[in-house]
């Protein structure tokens, strides 16, 4: 009879002296190998991993397998013995489950949507400890599937989906794919923006800085990026002049939004990556101390019904008197 999941609850547990054959359930169809693996085995290396399905000791279904290969359920996985050191005394700390709830806008059977603060990670990792889906699975332990369906720059506040079914991660993964999601987003620029609306076509590359760090930057021979901005409202007489706009992904390259706005001439506001430092430093000094990018709305088919859902997150109190203290200044 093939083992399950919970035959594995840590390090010590997994230096037994036998093989296990885990059978693939609804849960868990549809994943990668490597992903399965990883939360399957909890606090084994990931490059211990990788060996050891390159090396033939994971097998599917009897068969040698690479980390990329989908499971279905019903299938059978063959977990080698794994002779690995007991846990230490200090395990990564795990997510308070009085941090502060964050604010649901959506929930139904299959997904669960929440308003995303700026600040906040989506996930552990590269020096944070914890994210919002860590902390979501903490504080509703009765969930037995939640995982990311996209995800949102640290910085970047406002809608960010997630789902209850593995069924419903697919098929809304494959709806980004396609590009059958509206993704619209509230951005402030430096500038008095000219156009009612404006088709941003500019490819995107990726490079890392001399200190490591991940950038993007405007290049014909980069991947293809569209971005359509709209003109919300403006205010001439400041100085600078400043814009709001929205922002229609059709594409979803790292930092697409910034790096056409800054490749444009309107850097962001707030931007630590590709605006205007000095400016960043004056806002900060009237008030406005993020960076004003606002994931506003999704919409999309519901994986289930298919009928159209749109899902909306509100600014935050900060942004929002950041506009009325704009407004009070006078508009166009």
């Amino acid at each position: 009879m093939p083992g399950s999941v919970d035959d594995y609850k840590g390090m010590k547990d997994l230096s037994k002296k036998f093989v296990k054959h885990l059978e693939i359930d609804d849960t868990a169809a549809g994943q990668r190998l490597d992903n399965f693996l990883m939360k399957t085995l909890k606090g084994v290396p990931q490059s211990h991993i990788y060996r050891i399905v390159r090396s033939g000791e994971v097998r599917v279904n009897g068969g040698r397998a690479k980390p990329s290969d989908h499971l279905s359920a019903g299938d059978s996985v063959r977990i080698p013995p794994l002779r690995l050191p007991a846990r230490t005394e200090n395990p990564r700390p795990a997510p308070p489950r009085s941090t502060c709830a964050l604010p649901v806008l959506f929930e139904d059977d299959w997904l669960l949507a929440v308003n995303k603060p700026a600040g906040l990670a989506v996930h552990g990792g590269s020096g944070v400890s914890f994210g919002a889906v860590e902390q979501l699975r903490a504080q509703r332990p009765e969930l037995r599937f939640l995982e990311l369906v996209h995800r949102l720059d640290r910085e970047t506040s406002g809608v960010l989906l997630l789902a209850k079914k593995r069924s419903a991660l697919t098929g809304l993964h494959a709806a980004w794919r396609d590009g059958a999601v509206d993704k619209r987003y509230d951005v402030l620029v430096r500038g008095r923006w000219p156009d009612a609306k404006r088709k941003v076509q500019t490819p995107l590359t990726r490079f890392l800085t001399a200190e490591g760090e991940r950038r993007v930057r405007a290049d014909d021979d980069g991947q293809a990026a569209t971005t359509v901005f709209y003109r919300q409202q403006v205010w001439p007489n400041l100085a600078p002049p400043l814009s709001l706009l929205e922002a229609e992904l059709h594409t979803g390259r790292t930092h697409q939004i910034r790096v056409h706005l800054t490749h444009l001439g309107y850097p962001l506001a707030g931007d630590d990556k590709y605006g205007d430092f000095a400016w960043n430093r004056t806002l900060a000094k009237t008030g406005l101390r993020r960076m004003f990018l606002h994931a506003r709305k999704l919409g999309f088919a519901h994986p289930a019904s298919g009928e159209w859902l749109e899902i909306e997150a509100p600014l935050s109190e900060a942004l929002q008197a950041f506009l009325d203290q704009l407004n009070d200044a006078g508009e166009d």
